[in-house]
């Protein structure tokens, strides 16, 4: 039978090498692994961009951010363009279908002036799930930020003996260090100690328990479910044991050279002057930090195995859709930056994996596939795999399904994403702007292009190297191949979905229409 069910799992700046299925010899992620050989790990997945909220909006809209307007963290998604959970809701409010359920993190931003230009009550249910993205939230917690009134899992919390005003800021995020005080993990120094808070009351597996009591609720009644974690997001503060099960030397090596310091593009360089860059490129803070990373890297494995278990169990493994991703990664001290955002694969790649239950995609079942895939094909293929219509003139991206079903159809040879630097310290430093913030990149198996408004073009050849050491963005020698990817740029950026009230359907309906309506003009 078609799956009625479909569980999106995300985990914020979760890195695609940092999976054992992926090649990591140190982290091992068995349970990653297998829900990869029940499914497809796409292998050359990509974000539309390296930041949480613009990336997330495109997951959720499968829109580009260029299309969608939440071009960072800040700025809202307008009231105006339609989530995954309205395209469910819409289409299935009057034949009793499934609805978007929310455990965890979405960055979503309410649009207030949107809402309020359109006299749109925030108490409303309209209103709040407008508010929300068009999530009902089982419960919502976006971590890193001051607790919400709101927030469920700081209400939980307390009841469970952590006595303060602010738990996830004085247990969850904290320890206890060598002295005997109370210290914070926002500094990185002390992600070698235990979080205060016990592991089984850690945001992970509060989150997977609450996943897994939703599904024991509804029992056979259909749903869709965004599981959305905000490990191993900073900061890296991970309760035991899984602060101390790595060390240094299971570690990935940092990549970087000296070379690439000299002569850096401008806003690269910016960048670097960040605090956390300037804390990553110390050799000695990488390998403090990054065993603590993989800890929770390697604690999410172990509750998504309890999740998984808990679904076999209640027979949902047979007749639910799994996809597991990530909104970006993060560079841990790669090419001398710290967090995420520029356009290195470190962040714009990452871990894509959809396991279909049905027999039709049994021949692909256990298989990578090194196809080009964007998180704005999240969306088409939930909508198809609900037998629910994509509405063309609004989606951006692809489903995902004729993939998974062995099919072989014409697909895409490039992945784009985008920044929005206005927010950031390097404008300040670059003295720019806020309109001129803006870079547009494109990918190719080959290489990788980046147009920043009024600077230097960036170029790498990702045949020679892969890993983007060498900028060639304004070498002489490669003009050509720069003016080629500028025109695939351009011709890209052409071809976005910015006719959104109106069908393709109804304006072939409508074409020459007027002649039909008894209109003649022009005749001679």
């Amino acid at each position: 039978a078609d799956p009625m069910n479909v569980l999106f799992i995300m985990a914020d700046q979760l890195r695609w090498d940092h999976l054992s299925c992926a090649g990591h010899p140190h982290l091992h992620t068995p349970n990653i692994d297998a829900l990869a050989r029940r499914g497809v790990r796409f292998t050359q997945a990509y974000v539309n961009s390296g930041v949480c909220g613009p990336s997330r909006m495109s997951y959720y809209t499968g829109r580009y951010p260029i299309s969608h307007g939440a071009t960072w963290n800040r700025v809202p998604l307008s009231v105006g363009e339609m989530t995954l959970g309205e395209y469910i809701r819409q289409a299935g409010q009057d034949a009793g279908g499934p609805d978007l359920y929310l455990a965890g993190k979405t960055h979503v931003l309410p649009d207030v002036e949107g809402l309020k230009r359109l006299a749109i009550e925030g108490q409303s249910e309209l209103g709040h799930l407008l508010r929300r993205g068009g999530f009902r939230e089982i419960d919502r917690h976006d971590g890193h930020h001051e607790e919400a009134a709101e927030d469920g899992y700081s209400a939980w919390l307390r009841a469970q003996g952590y006595d303060s005003p602010r738990p996830w800021s004085d247990y969850v995020i904290s320890a206890i260090d060598e002295g005997g005080q109370v210290v914070s993990g926002w500094h990185m120094r002390n992600v070698h100690l235990p979080a205060r808070v016990a592991e089984r009351h850690s945001e992970t597996a509060y989150m997977t328990d609450q996943a897994i009591a939703f599904m024991k609720r509804q029992g056979s009644r259909p749903w869709v479910l965004h599981l959305s974690y905000v490990k191993p997001h900073w900061p890296y503060m991970a309760p035991a044991p899984y602060h101390a099960m790595y060390r240094a030397g299971d570690c990935l090596p940092t990549v970087k050279r000296e070379s690439e310091l000299h002569g850096a593009h401008p806003v690269t360089a910016a960048y670097r002057r960040h605090e956390e860059s300037a804390t990553f490129a110390r050799d000695e803070v990488v390998r403090h930090v990054r065993p603590a990373y993989q800890g929770l890297v390697k604690q999410l494995d172990d509750h998504l195995g309890r999740l998984f278990d808990a679904m076999s169990g209640l027979g949902r493994l047979d007749d639910t859709l799994v996809i597991l991703c990530a909104d970006h990664g993060d560079f841990l001290g790669d090419h001398w930056l710290g967090e995420k955002e520029l356009f290195y694969d470190t962040v714009q790649r990452v871990p894509f994996i959809v396991a279909d239950p049905r027999a039709a995609a049994n021949a692909t079942r256990g298989s990578a596939d090194d196809r080009f895939v964007e998180c704005v094909d999240v969306v088409p293929t939930v909508l198809e795999t609900l037998g629910l219509p994509v509405p063309r003139h609004r989606i951006e991206g692809r489903s995902l399904l004729p993939l998974l079903h062995g099919q072989q159809p014409a697909w895409r040879d490039h992945v784009y994403s985008e920044l929005d630097y206005s927010f950031k310290g390097a404008r300040l430093t670059l003295g720019r702007h806020t309109q001129q913030c803006r870079a547009f990149s494109i990918r190719t198996r080959e290489h990788r292009y980046v147009h920043w408004l009024d600077l230097p073009e960036q170029l790498w050849d990702l045949r020679s190297d892969p890993d983007q050491f060498e900028d060639l963005g304004t070498q002489a020698g490669s003009e050509p191949t720069r003016q080629q990817m500028r025109s695939r740029l351009l011709d890209f950026l052409a071809r976005r979905q910015h006719r959104t009230t109106i069908s393709e359907e109804a304006i072939e309906r409508a074409t020459d229409g007027h002649k039909r309506a008894g209109v003649f003009y022009g005749q001679w």
